[in-house]
């Protein structure tokens, strides 16, 4: 018998195994790091309203949003050429393949880093300033419907998905969106 064929198949690709790998220690360091300078500003700062403090927790989600318009490129250069919206111009769909076949190989991997960032951003926002108010609500709902994204891209590796994946980061995006922008 066959040592290879009775192997366990892996979750992940093998060509999308080391980018995965490293990007889930980079998020663990940003997560220590992160952890420990909000914990040190908590722990030296009187006034749990600083504005400094606020500040902390809100750059981590500016520079996940930053990740996540990334990630979420992946989705829009997919959606464009599935219409073939491309297929009269030959030299803007040579750019259009190219730019799909990057954004598929970083889309993981700066997600898993985004997801990090987002974690430290809900972090520091239910420790220092968490109110009642649409912006915290609609964050809250976002941190919700992001909840099964990576799980169904898990699926979706073993093309047990059904498109899941695609409906949840959907609806995350859109509450995302939302958050971020009123």
């Amino acid at each position: 018998m066959n040592k290879a064929a009775v192997k366990k198949k892996s979750h992940i690709p093998k060509k999308d195994r080391k980018w995965v790998l490293l990007s889930l220690v980079v998020t663990a360091v940003i997560l220590v790091y992160g952890l420990w300078s909000m914990l040190h500003l908590y722990n030296s700062t009187p006034n749990w309203n600083d504005h400094h403090i606020r500040e902390a927790y809100k750059g981590y989600g500016s520079q996940a949003r930053i990740l996540l318009f990334i990630v979420l490129g992946y989705y829009v250069i997919l959606f464009v050429m599935k219409r073939k919206w491309l297929d009269a111009w030959a030299q803007i769909r040579k750019l259009a393949v190219k730019l799909l076949g990057i954004a598929r190989r970083v889309h993981v991997p700066i997600a898993i880093v985004a997801m990090g960032l987002i974690a430290l951003h809900v972090i520091g926002a239910f420790l220092f300033n968490f109110k009642l108010d649409f912006n915290h609500i609609t964050g809250l709902l976002a941190g919700i419907a992001l909840l099964p994204v990576p799980i169904a891209g898990i699926f979706r590796y073993k093309k047990l998905d059904r498109q899941w994946h695609l409906r949840s980061g959907l609806a995350f995006a859109v509450l995302f969106l939302i958050h971020a922008f009123l």
